[in-house]
């Protein structure tokens, strides 16, 4: 019987689907709209459609990327939550950090947003440990008693629980579960030390909270799908491992960057099989962009993210989101200017282009108007209106006083800035220098604006996999069981006993849970780290702790990697002056159960000849860019026609129809399956032997050619020339749409 392994990602526009066979190693994909009003509609929808003629008694596994916790916190739509906290710290969320948003000069322009709990719903009970875990007071049950009932009276059934110092010891967590149990048994609780094992009280609370909040969504969206199903499946968690279905409603805060993070995770590995082990990603779809940065085939992971306005201390992978997906909206602020995003025209009605009642100008139909995409989607099972996007732009033309060309553009430029200051959060602002990346452009919107962004940023070479549309739904099938255990236990002399004890206590938790999830013993893999800081810091530098013994060589060796990470980050450490000792934080085992991955298949080279045009279309692209540029001998001889208005015919490529070695030259348009990648004159786009097309600016200037990335030249001209270069571009036509630039990064 043949054993079929399925990734579906489900994102705002479409639902991913990628397949791989496990006896042959075929890979196949396809995407189906998504169903906003019950995701597992368009769920089944998918994995029927890439079945074809198959069953599910010849599925062995399917592993889902979920959006459903993280759109209820990107919407603002907590449930009405309860929050029990220790007598006298009521006020915990109300007092919340002192830290103000970035954007605000400072914080007399800040107002505070409504608290996820509104005071009248926080309710305190007696009893106090300390630090160490020890009882300072009594548990006070028959307070505990009467707020369980008032949460019962009040119809509050999704509680979260923290009390002070639970990290060290949850016994009194745990006595408070047990008295909601008995008083409102109908109540989902969510308590702290189980969700989030950790000293500082405000982000263990808020963390706490939002499992609650998406608690009883989850597990309703989970049981919906279990029972279409009729079998086990699993779901992507975002710190790039899964869990089964079954574990995950019980902690369902862990799968609020669920898709984003299992694109991180394909993108890396598509990349680190072309060469490229260092690499930014960039996940365009149809509602947001998120970005991350690989480095040396591990996207950076973080314990200081948030999801919307909440601050979620779990650990996830370091994603920037963006509003600049194919859905944003196109709009006019009261002074006029153009704006772009954040907000999303989604599936439904989705753009105007759709034929779906959409009435206002997205990304999407800027990119139809100017020929950058066919007037089709999915290879033509969902036809657009061109005519309906004209009208529309030409609509919000009138009302800017441009020409529908320019707004179209404009449009497209805001998005792409949108883009790149995403991409300069996760690169500038974390001490990388952007230009020393090649990045990965996949998601279905993700190839659109990839020659705009090299102009922008510098970007030595763009990479866009194949079936860039399917790479989330890919790197699901990529991804390792994994859970992580943490346990905060501040000291500057930490026994190496206790070490041994903690450690010891955190792996019986991973075994227990990889136990549940069928795997064998002798495949678990354990990863410890480490939290440490400067005694006097506020925060932490987590470094990987070795396995084996924890003897007097293990403490040099973690106290060894924290010098070196501290000095790599902040440019300086302490490593031999004992005024600054070493204070430990937390300590951190994951259980990793792995499985084996699936292997990318190489593309084959072409036999004789050169690539050929599919056809020819008219595409706008701005003016004052190098039209057309050199062709090398032996290239592609297919060439645009310039009309002088910033219209070209340019000739319309399949990409299935391409092979190792082919390299394409700007104006062209290269169509796929589930995606489009418009190359602009001056740039060209070459096959590598895994099929990916590698998007690189065309001539002797960039100091780039085929054979390599910016990344890997030591000739600090290139660089030079590169800033310069994105300068020009960041400078050009300022004349023309000043009404335009206003929008940027809103």
């Amino acid at each position: 019987m043949r054993s079929v392994r399925i990734g579906v990602d489900t994102g705002g526009t479409f639902t991913d689907v990628v397949a791989v066979d496990e006896q042959t190693g075929q890979i196949t994909t396809t995407k189906t709209p998504s169903t906003p009003a019950d995701p597992a509609v368009g769920f089944m929808n998918g994995v029927h459609k890439v079945l074809s003629g198959l069953s599910l008694e010849d599925v062995g596994g399917i592993v889902h990327g979920t959006t459903v916790a993280t759109n209820q916190l990107l919407e603002d739509r907590p449930l009405d939550l309860g929050f029990v906290t220790t007598e006298g710290f009521e006020y915990i969320l109300e007092i919340a950090r002192q830290s103000v948003p970035d954007g605000y000069g400072n914080s007399y322009f800040w107002v505070k947003p409504p608290r996820i709990v509104p005071v009248h719903r926080v309710k305190t009970v007696g009893g106090r440990l300390d630090h160490l875990g020890e009882e300072v007071r009594p548990f006070d049950e028959q307070d505990a008693a009467r707020v369980a009932r008032w949460f019962r009276d009040q119809g509050v059934t999704a509680i979260g629980v923290c009390f002070l110092h639970s990290y060290a010891n949850p016994a009194h967590e745990h006595r408070m579960r047990a008295v909601l149990e008995r008083e409102h048994p109908e109540a989902v609780v969510s308590l702290s030390s189980d969700v989030l094992r950790e000293y500082r009280e405000y982000e263990r609370s808020v963390t706490t909270l939002v499992d609650a909040a998406v608690k009883p969504t989850m597990r309703r969206y989970i049981d919906n799908l279990a029972a279409r199903l009729g079998m086990p499946f699993s779901v992507m968690k975002s710190n790039g491992g899964v869990l089964s279905a079954a574990e995950v409603v019980h902690q369902p805060i862990t799968t609020v960057l669920s898709g984003p993070a299992a694109g991180a995770l394909g993108a890396a590995l598509i990349a680190g099989a072309a060469g490229h082990p260092s690499v930014i990603t960039l996940d365009g779809g149809g509602t947001s962009t998120d970005v991350a940065v690989v480095v040396d085939g591990e996207p950076s992971l973080t314990t200081e993210g948030s999801i919307g306005r909440y601050p979620c201390k779990i650990p996830m992978i370091d994603i920037v989101t963006v509003g600049a997906g194919g859905g944003s909206v196109a709009w006019t602020s009261p002074e006029g200017t153009l704006k772009v995003g954040p907000r999303s025209a989604g599936a439904d009605p989705g753009p105007v282009c759709y034929g779906k009642g959409g009435t206002e100008v997205t990304v999407t139909d800027a990119h139809v108007f100017l020929g950058r995409v066919p007037p089709h989607l999915l290879g033509g099972e969902i036809p657009l209106d061109a005519g309906a996007a004209r009208a529309a732009v030409e609509a919000l033309a009138g009302k800017l006083g441009l020409t529908p060309e320019r707004t179209a553009a404009g449009i497209l430029e805001i998005s792409a800035f949108n883009q790149s200051n995403a991409i300069r959060q996760i690169t500038v602002k974390r001490g990388l220098d952007v230009r020393d990346f090649p990045m990965v452009a996949f998601g279905g919107s993700g190839p659109l604006l990839v020659c705009r962004l090299v102009d922008i940023l510098g970007l030595p070479a763009v990479v866009v996999p194949p079936n860039p549309g399917n790479v989330s739904a890919f790197g699901l099938l990529t991804v390792d069981v994994k859970n992580d255990y943490v346990r905060t236990h501040v000291t500057r002399d930490l026994g190496l006993d206790t070490a041994a004890r903690i450690f010891g206590e955190l792996a019986a938790q991973a075994r227990d849970a990889l136990d549940r999830e069928g795997f064998p013993r002798d495949r678990h893999v354990y990863a410890r780290s480490a939290d440490l800081r400067y005694y006097g810091q506020a925060y932490e530098v987590r470094v990987p702790a070795p396995a084996g013994t924890i003897d007097e060589a293990w403490r040099a060796e973690v106290l060894d990697r924290f010098h070196e990470a501290h000095h790599k980050l902040y440019g300086y450490g302490y490593r031999d002056d004992p005024r600054h000792a070493v204070e430990w934080v937390n300590l951190r085992v994951s259980g990793i159960g792995p499985i084996t991955r699936p292997a990318i298949p190489e593309l084959p080279a072409r036999a004789d000849g050169t690539a050929t045009a599919a056809g020819e279309r008219r595409v706008y692209f701005e003016e004052g860019l190098t039209p057309g540029g050199d062709v090398p001998a032996g290239r592609v001889p297919d060439q645009g026609v310039p009309h002088g208005d910033g219209w070209w015919t340019a000739p319309v490529y399949r990409r299935d129809e391409l092979r190792r070695g082919d390299v394409l030259t700007g104006p062209a348009v290269i169509e796929e399956y589930g995606s489009t990648l418009p190359l602009h004159p001056g740039f060209t786009a070459e096959a590598d032997a895994y099929g990916n097309l590698v998007v690189r600016r065309a001539g002797p200037e960039t100091g780039t050619g085929p054979s390599g990335d910016r990344a890997n030249s030591s000739d600090s001209s290139d660089r030079a020339d590169s800033s310069d270069r994105a300068g020009r571009a960041d400078r050009a036509d300022t004349a023309d749409i000043t009404r335009i630039a206003d929008g940027v990064g809103e």
